[in-house]
Parts: C-alpha cells; structure tokens; sequence
C-alpha cells in the first residue's frame, strides 16, 4: 500500500479537479434501429432490455430536461402488487419479483426496501373485498396476508387503531416483500447499464413531431435534428396524450397533479407503507427518518407538475387521525407529478394504430413500481414484434372492443372522488 505524508495528502486535497460526468452526453446520429422517447425509468429499462437480452443496440433515448426529471423522479417510491383483476395480477406480481435482484442486476444500487405494504380496511365490507384479494394474490403465488387489529396493533404500534379512534379499523392487507426503492437510483442504473451497453442516451432534446407515411412510422423530428427510424416508444408519462397527438393519435387518457409531501426526519416510528383507505392518504417512513405522504388526485385535469395548499391541509388531516404524531410533525417540502389516466384505470401499453410505433402510457399511480416489468416487456414485444403475454390485456384495442380492465382498487381516480 502507498504512503502519504500528511503534506502529500493536503496537496492533493487542494488541487483542482475535473469532474467526471456521471453519464456521457451522446451524439444524436441520423438514424437509428429504435428512437425511445423518454428518458424516465420506462424508457430506460425499455433501451437497457433491449441491449441485454435481445441484442439490440442502435437506439436512441431522447428526453426534453434531465434522465429521471420526469414523473419517475416525482413520485412516492412505493412498490407494491395488492391487484385483484387476472390482467393485473400476473404483471405486478412478475414486477415485484423483479425488484429485488436489480441492483445486482444492474451492479447500481437501487436501494430495494422490501419493508411491507399495508392496507387498512375501515368496514366489514372493505375487509371483505382485501380477504378476497389477498386469496386472489396468493393463489398466483404472489406474498399477500389478512391480519385483524391485534396483529395490526403488534406491527405498527404507532396506528391509532382503539375503541376510542376516531376512524375504524377492522384489520388489513399486508404485502411483506412490497416496499419502496430509490426513484432516481432506478432511473440512474437503467441509464448506465443502457450506456455500457451501446445505447445512446441524449438529454436536452425534445421531440416536435413524427414522419409518417400512409399509417407508418419513418422517422422522429426533434429539436436538435430529424432521426430516421421505423421503430419508436412513447414513453412520457403525464404527458403521453401530447405526444401522441403529434401521431395524430388521440389517446383515452385525461393528466392529473399528483401532490406528496415530507417530514422533517423523525426516530423510526412507521415500520411499513401504510394506506388509509378511508379517503385514500398513505406515508411510509425514509432511511433517513423522513415520513413521505400522499394520496388523491388533484380534483382538475391539468399538466402543472405542482399540487395546492388545500390537498396538503386535507392529506395531513386524513394521516394525523391513525398517525396521531403527525400533528407535531414539520413539512420540510412539497412536489408534484403528472399522472396520465386511462378511462378504466389501467396502463395502455403495446403497438399503436400506426405501425412502428408503442405506446408505454396511462399508468397512473402505478407507474414507479411497473418500471422493469414494463421495461422487459415492451423489449421483447419491440424486439420480436409479438406482445408480450404479460402486456395483452393493456393493448389500446381494447377501447374499441370494450375488453375493459378496471382496476378500481389499485389507486384514487376521478371518478372515484
């Protein structure tokens, strides 16, 4: 081992520095195999699947601001499969049993937590419906639980769950390899892991339309140059219907602000991301001592990544009645993102009319946590021209068929205000 003196050390200390990029900028070619339009964690797991395990590696990830920027970097890091509906169920199940080996994975530390996810049931009904999606889960062999209050009480001792609470609890769902992961690790490692590999990765460059001839794809217009391609992903987020008009596609999808916040850091007091199904509020507890809180939609359609005063008022009311230590609890900040919604609540994922180009879209409030499934299965479907299995019931076709997957359980929407 080298020795130092103490001078050498200093000297070394107080010399200047170049500092290393942590990805490189890539030079945005004429052509490319695939054009990915997003860089979020959809787009690239979507440009890293493709280079690991279909050999694919002449793309192109284009993305407006900044890798992770977008939703994936506004969102509350909840990971969790508590589906009901058989196109759901085997989607976010296969997603879950991705999470945990990613950061081996993708030799990037994506800080997995697999702390447990818990859905309180406030009526016997409710209850009902949880015991029947917990057997669903289960027989898909998917990790899912019923407990009552006495086991509630045991896990998460900080609920206030008495006689004298003043909301119900008759028990709950409990997901115990659900939890949470790092939103901008996720975005960081699919990134590097998409680079090593061959992909170019440009930021800083919007697209401002499509080269469409009779109904197929010829190329992708952007702001730093016309790419040709006859292969492209939409994958935006919020802004999915945007895009996609440029295609001249109209897409059954309404956006919405989605508003969280967090706490100043606190001793560990919150063991598990617990959901309030009573007017829909959930906080789970950071590493760092932090309570992240979130919950409904803002009530107007809207594209502005930022929520209200009102919603945050309502939030902490809904939390401080079963985390009655919240009331003395200080708001260190507050974000927002952009859901895209489908008209029945699940993702639009798969080709679109115009041939050559996918649509990755209307995820909602599950998007963060569908992030590998989504990308190894928009891979292989790009790559083989076949859909996956995994993804068949998300196709845009089943608008016009009527083949609806209403999912109304998996998030607050709308309608369900």
């Amino acid at each position: 081992m080298t020795q130092y003196s103490f001078l050498q050390l200093a000297a070394e200390a107080l010399a200047p520095h170049r500092r290393v990029p942590a990805l490189k900028q890539s030079e945005l070619k004429s052509r490319y195999d695939v054009v990915i339009v997003g860089g979020g964690g959809h787009g690239l797991a979507t440009a890293y699947y493709l280079a690991r395990e279909h050999g694919i590696t002449d793309i192109a990830v284009i993305e407006r601001g900044w890798l992770g920027g977008g939703n994936t970097g506004r969102n509350t890091t909840i990971v969790r499969a508590d589906y009901l509906l058989s196109g759901n169920v085997p989607f976010f199940g296969h997603a879950l049993g991705m999470w945990g080996g990613l950061s081996r994975e993708l030799n990037f530390n994506v800080m997995f937590s697999p702390r447990g996810y818990l859905d309180l049931a406030h009526s016997e009904g409710q209850f009902d419906h949880f015991t029947r999606r917990a057997n669903v889960l289960s027989l898909n062999g998917i990790g899912a639980r019923m407990v009552d209050v006495e086991e509630l009480r045991r896990l998460e001792p900080a609920l206030s769950i008495g006689s004298a609470a003043p909301v119900p609890v008759l028990g709950g769902l409990v997901q115990d390899g659900a939890g949470t992961a790092r939103h901008d690790a996720v975005a960081w490692g699919y990134a590097r892991g998409a680079a090593r590999l061959g992909v170019d990765i440009v930021q800083g460059c919007e697209v401002l339309g499509f080269d469409i001839e009779g109904n197929s794809l010829r190329g992708v217009k952007t702001s730093a140059g016309s790419i040709r391609t006859d292969t492209a992903v939409v994958s935006v987020a919020g802004n999915s219907s945007r895009v996609a008009e440029m295609a001249g596609l109209e897409l059954p999808i309404e956006s919405y602000a989605v508003q969280a916040f967090v706490s100043e850091p606190l001793k560990p007091i919150l063991h598990r991301v617990t959901n309030m199904n009573l007017g829909f509020a959930y906080a789970s507890q950071t590493d760092k001592g932090e309570i992240v809180m979130g919950g409904n939609l803002e009530p107007l359609a809207s594209y502005a990544q930022r929520g209200s005063p009102l919603r945050i008022s309502e939030l902490s009311a809904k939390l401080a009645h079963i985390l009655p230590f919240l009331s003395r609890s200080r708001l260190m900040r507050v974000w927002g993102g952009i859901a895209d919604i489908t008209t029945d609540g699940s993702a639009l994922v798969g080709p679109s009319p115009v041939s050559g180009l996918h649509l990755n879209a209307g995820w909602g409030y599950s998007g963060f946590k569908a992030t590998p499934a989504a990308g190894w299965c928009m891979a292989h479907s790009v790559a083989t021209g076949k859909v996956h299995p995994l993804i068949e019931p998300f196709g845009y076709e089943r608008f016009a068929s009527g083949a609806f997957l209403d999912e109304g359980g998996s998030g607050p929407y709308p309608w369900l205000h």
